[in-house]
């Protein structure tokens, strides 16, 4: 009997452990870019249906440049869709995506800013984090800085679903942004506070408009390629 308990005993014991690791929790899956082989592109080669100031932006070997601070827009609104880019730096590099812009004119406080910054640069690594690439401008810094060396091609992944922004940048989920939780313009949830020249809470703003890139900011240049999107339903 004493031998037969014994194999119960062992049974039971094997059973629970097979147990244990089936009910495990699984790691988490590290985010992917997208597979973007099917998708649009946002701007055809000439820019024929973007809106951009004259003489100041250039497609050339499908890299868009601009020389001067002044935003390129998409003519058409996009609402519920993902952005997917390439983008490189120079050295000081402080640029950024725009979307749900509903006011090109004064396209600041109207829109939703992803930052592209050069973090190697000394100039925004001491600036606030919210201020750094990836970023949600002014208003959620970024979980990491992600960002490669000037010179170097990054990929970008902007998810805009609603109120919800989700931000991947080269493999990294470094913002997810829930814009109905900001409904001051002048303090952050965490208390942190807001740049005044963003004066309207991003939770008034609609989740619909065009969608921008900044240009030649603070005196240095920024390139972009392989500008795709793609609707949600």
């Amino acid at each position: 009997m004493m031998k037969h308990m014994g194999i119960v005993v062992l049974i039971l014991c094997l059973g629970g452990a097979g147990y244990a690791q089936d009910t495990a929790p699984a790691a988490e899956a590290k985010p992917v870019h997208p597979d973007v082989s099917t998708w649009k592109d946002l701007f055809k080669p000439d820019l024929s249906n973007a809106d951009k100031p004259e003489g100041v932006w250039t497609f050339e070997n499908g890299e868009l440049t601009a020389t001067e601070d002044q935003a390129i827009w998409s003519k058409k609104d996009y609402a519920n869709f993902v952005l997917d880019l390439e983008f490189k730096t120079a050295e000081g590099t402080n640029s950024g995506v725009i979307v749900y812009c509903s006011d090109p004119e004064n396209w600041i406080p109207n829109a939703v800013e992803i930052q592209i910054a050069d973090d190697f640069a000394e100039k925004w690594a001491n600036s606030p984090k919210t201020w750094q690439c990836g970023a949600v401008f002014g208003h959620l810094a970024p979980t990491k800085s992600a960002v490669k060396k000037p010179g170097e091609w990054n990929r970008m992944t902007v998810t805009c679903k609603g109120q919800q922004i989700d931000v991947l940048l080269n493999g990294e989920h470094v913002a997810s942004m829930d814009m109905s939780l900001w409904t001051s313009a002048k303090t952050n949830p965490d208390g942190s506070e807001i740049p005044a020249w963003l004066s309207r809470p991003k939770a008034e703003l609609p989740t619909k408009g065009r969608i921008g890139f900044q240009g030649k900011h603070a005196g240095a240049p920024i390139w972009f390629r392989n500008i795709k999107v793609n609707a949600l339903k």
